[in-house]
């Protein structure tokens, strides 16, 4: 900035101040610099010495170069800035140019100040050229520098990261590998260098993992993420979760492919032990039951998705318990053991899988299965293996099996479907409930069997179930009922008795005889309440037939199941029964089948003695169908033996001579030696001998000549409701 001068005093011409005002408008119009006025007034206060210089002729040229220099410095650098000031001095100065002398030095005032002008003008771009420069090399510098490091840095996490990482180009050729991944599989320190991606094929790798790579060479895909398994240069199988990513060009074409690779070969073998455990039985190795029946289902599915021929043999061991209660559990243990491995030795190798369903219970699962005669060649095979004897402990320990077979329904090569040895289930569980039922039909049929599935008798089962859920309601509506059947004495054909048979009757109408729901209220429990609801149905008709008129003398036997006995109020309930009907105890008959009596032990012996103490008679029926212990028949109190049905009946064979009106076609007495023996023996006891199935006038006389008491069956007297049974009483007496 010039030195600050004295203003002189305006005359009334174009004094300094109204130079410097007209300088600054002028400047300002063209908007050479964007400082305030106040500032750009104070810069070109300077205009004070060209009236010095050009009016006075006092001042030096170097003042001159100093206002151009101070011009640049105020910022003032567009070279039409210069003009702009050129101007404005010409047009306030052109009066004084016509002197000679003043216009001479008014020319060597404004010489000068372009001369400071430039000389300022240059040496600030002069200036900035040198900081542009400085500011460039510095910023190259930091760049070099920048990247010196980055590449350092890249350098280092590239070969010391604990991830395998690689770098290939374009055509799937590998460009650069890191240590890691060199070492991960097996090869010396850039031996994948130059290889290319598509020669690490694994047999394990998805059908599309190789395409979505030629997708992301081909620029289609970003990148991709998956688990593939390489083979190392020893042959060992390693696992590793893959990543691979597209970069691309500023231009946004592929250049490299980038494979980040990590080795997850201990958590896949982890992750396979933890399936292997959750899929395996962790006492024998076989599957388990979850991994059977995804097995299972997907055998049904079959291939594409079409029903494919199935078979399943259920297996059960004979005896497992008494090998645990005897010989302890580990010993238990140690025999299942056994008997998988060699089941599995047996039938694996055929491609048939044995899996363990729990306990004692073990599963095969025959796939694309021929038909049941295959299933009964590998169940016969099973059992071959089960009965091989197994030392356990030092001992020699035998057991069987029963199993049960079941093929899922099939086509012959004509295309069609058999009928008989298949079973009607689709579904895994449908099939395997068909195959656990005909297990439990072999372990009733005897054990140490094979059985094959049956619908009709599998629906017969359900029905029974379905009954038995029933039966409590069907007590409740009063479903049971009762029918009588007379019992007639054979040497005068009296009626000196009845038998009172329990009916059911279900809402829908199905009429159902005791051999079927007897059973089911005796596996449920509702046998004790049943058995007294018919036992005070039974007291209270007998009370009014004999009100009508009846023999008061007459017999009313009446079933008890050895349940009933086995209640410690057995006697107490039967007592307030006869009570509440007024039926006497001398005229109530019990009947316990053979079966029931030969297992009574404890309160049912202690039972039969209290009831006959009070006068009740007891019966044995069916005698003859089982084991008959004839001590029993001293020591219990029996009064009573009823001979079963199948000594009565026939064998079909005519008498012959004996035939008459009445005995259209008859057959023989069974085994008439034996039944005379057994009368005999019963009348030696004092027992009364009542014959059951008394079908024929020849029977009902060739039993009262073998000395028989008493006979009931259809000859002899249909069973009748109630009401029927009242008249008939009536009448005869």
């Amino acid at each position: 900035m010039a030195k600050p001068v004295p203003v002189l005093p305006d005359d009334g011409g174009p004094g300094p101040s109204t130079l410097a005002d007209a300088w600054v408008a002028a400047i300002e119009a063209r908007s050479f610099v964007s400082a305030a006025r106040a500032d750009l007034h104070a810069v070109l206060s300077g205009a004070a010495w060209w009236f010095t210089a050009v009016v006075e002729g006092r001042a030096e040229e170097v003042m001159a170069e100093e206002v151009g220099a101070e011009l640049v410095a105020a910022h003032l650098t567009d070279p039409a800035a210069l003009r702009c000031s050129i101007d404005v001095l010409s047009e306030h100065f052109a009066e004084h140019t016509l002197d000679p002398e003043r216009f001479r030095r008014w020319s060597r005032a404004v010489g000068a100040l372009s001369t400071g002008y430039a000389r300022m003008l240059r040496d600030r771009t002069r200036l900035e050229q040198e900081r542009i420069s400085s500011a460039a090399f510095a910023a190259r510098a930091a760049a070099e520098d920048a990247r010196w490091r980055s590449e350092a840095r890249y350098g280092v996490v590239f070969e010391s990261s604990v991830i395998g990482i690689s770098v290939a180009d374009t055509e799937g050729r590998i460009l650069e590998a890191n240590r890691t991944l060199t070492q991960m599989l097996g090869h010396r320190p850039g031996g994948l260098v130059g290889r290319s991606v598509f020669e690490f094929i694994h047999p394990e790798d998805t059908p599309d993992m190789w395409p979505q790579i030629e997708a992301m060479l081909a620029g289609r895909i970003g990148h991709v993420r998956m688990e593939k398994a390489y083979f190392r240069v020893d042959g060992d199988q390693v696992w590793t979760e893959l990543t691979v990513s597209l970069v691309r060009s500023p231009d946004g074409e592929p250049r490299y492919l980038v494979a980040m690779v990590s080795d997850v070969t201990e958590r896949r073998r982890l992750q396979s032990r933890l399936r292997h455990q959750a899929e395996h039985d962790p006492l024998t190795g076989l599957p388990n039951r979850s991994l059977f029946f995804t097995r299972l289902e997907t055998a049904l599915a079959g291939p594409y998705g079409s029903p494919a021929p199935v078979g399943v043999c259920y297996l059960d061991l004979d005896g497992f318990k008494a090998v645990n209660d005897t010989l302890g559990h580990d010993a238990g243990d140690q025999l299942l053991r056994t008997v998988a491995h060699r089941l599995d030795a047996e039938l694996r190798p055929a491609g048939h899988t044995v899996a363990r369903m729990g306990g004692d219970e073990f599963v095969v699962l025959v796939e694309q299965c021929t038909g049941v005669e295959q299933l009964a060649e590998v169940a016969d095979r099973a059992l071959a293996v089960v009965r091989r004897p197994v030392h356990v402990r030092g001992r020699e320990v035998v057991v069987s099996a029963s199993i049960g077979i079941v093929a899922r329904p099939f086509r012959d090569a004509a295309g069609t479907a058999t009928g008989e040895d298949v079973a009607g289930a689709a579904g895994a569980a449908e099939l395997m409930q068909a195959a656990d039922t005909t297990m439990y039909w072999a372990k009733r049929d005897g054990r140490d069997r094979i059985a094959v599935f049956d619908p009709a008798r599998h629906a017969n089962d359900v029905h029974l179930f379905e009954l038995a859920g029933r039966m409590p309601g069907a007590l409740e509506r009063g479903e049971f009922h009762l029918e009588y059947q007379p019992l007639v004495a054979l040497d005068d054909g009296d009626v000196v008795g009845v038998e009172a048979l329990a009916r059911w009757r279900t809402a829908d109408g199905e009429r159902l005889g005791p051999d079927v729901f007897i059973p089911l209220a005796e596996q449920t429990g509702l046998i004790v309440p049943l058995g007294l609801h018919l036992l005070e149905q039974a007291c209270t008709d007998a009370r009014s037939w004999v009100d009508s008129g009846a023999d008061a003398g007459l017999v009313l036997s009446v079933n008890v199941a050895g349940q009933q006995l086995r209640r410690p109020d057995a006697v107490l309930r039967i007592a307030d029964v006869l009570e509440r009907t007024g039926w006497p105890a001398s005229s109530l008959q019990l009947e316990l089948t053979e079966s029931d009596l030969m297992s009574a032990a404890g309160r049912p012996v202690q039972a039969l003695e209290e009831l006959s103490r009070l006068g009740v008679r007891i019966a044995i029926d069916d005698f003859g169908t089982g084991y008959s212990n004839l001590v029993y028949l001293h020591r219990l109190p029996v009064d009573v033996l009823k001979l079963a049905g199948s000594f009565v009946t026939g064998r079909g064979g005519a008498c012959p001579g004996e035939e008459g009106p009445d005995d259209p076609g008859p057959g023989d007495v069974d085994s008439p030696v034996i039944l005379s023996a057994m009368i005999e023996l019963a009348h030696t006891l004092g027992l009364t001998v009542v014959a059951e199935s008394v079908e024929t006038g020849w029977q009902a006389r060739r039993l009262h000549d073998l000395g028989c008491d008493i006979g009931q069956g259809w000859h002899l007297g249909s069973p009748r409701p109630a009401a029927e049974l009242a008249a008939l009483l009536a009448g005869a007496r």
